[in-house]
């Protein structure tokens, strides 16, 4: 698909690249950071998960300004109001243990993952926004998911840390698929 890019996406694609980029390097190390210590919830991987939407919120808080004129601003202030409430529910679901994280994160998941599924859709024409819609949709799954198995004997948070894998991969994507618009 070829994408005609005007002025304003252009400047606005730019900016979202580097921002998928710092996203994707976010996730990556905090993927790996909680993989070698996410054996059991002590304040030190319950700080990292609420440090996860906590990011989330800086990134949309990036990405609204660059947006502006995608018509998306609205959409990431929910983001913005969505990903600071899960920060909170997950500092006071980490005093009740692992399925309460897991719950929390889920839920988080699938609302974030339906914002941005949206987002998404609303930047098409700018391009490079498929992964998106992909990782968009695969959170709200994935969310489910965690709901789920926080009813499971003996949850883990390792598969809800797994979670930041996927989304840094199609942030990667986007962003070398963004590389074509920043050209326009």
């Amino acid at each position: 698909m070829t994408t005609v890019a005007a002025p304003g996406i252009s400047t606005t694609a730019a900016a979202l690249r580097r921002l998928y980029v710092v996203r994707f390097a976010f996730a990556i190390v905090w993927a790996a950071v909680m993989f070698a210590i996410a054996d059991e919830l002590d304040p030190v991987v319950a700080a990292l998960f609420v440090l996860y939407p906590l990011f989330d919120v800086a990134a949309a808080v990036v990405d609204a300004r660059a947006s502006r004129s995608t018509g998306a601003h609205r959409l990431l202030q929910l983001n913005i109001a969505v990903s600071s409430l899960a920060a909170v529910g997950l500092a006071l679901a980490a005093t009740s243990g692992i399925p309460a994280v897991l719950r929390v994160w889920g839920a988080w998941a699938v609302v974030a993952g339906t914002v941005q599924l949206i987002v998404a859709v609303t930047r098409r024409r700018m391009g490079g926004q498929w992964p998106m819609i992909f990782s968009g949709g695969l959170s709200v799954l994935a969310g489910g998911s965690f709901v789920a198995s926080a009813s499971a004997t003996d949850p883990a948070l390792t598969n809800a840390v797994g979670y930041a894998i996927p989304g840094a991969i199609f942030f990667l994507v986007s962003a070398i698929r963004l590389g074509r618009a920043t050209k326009g």
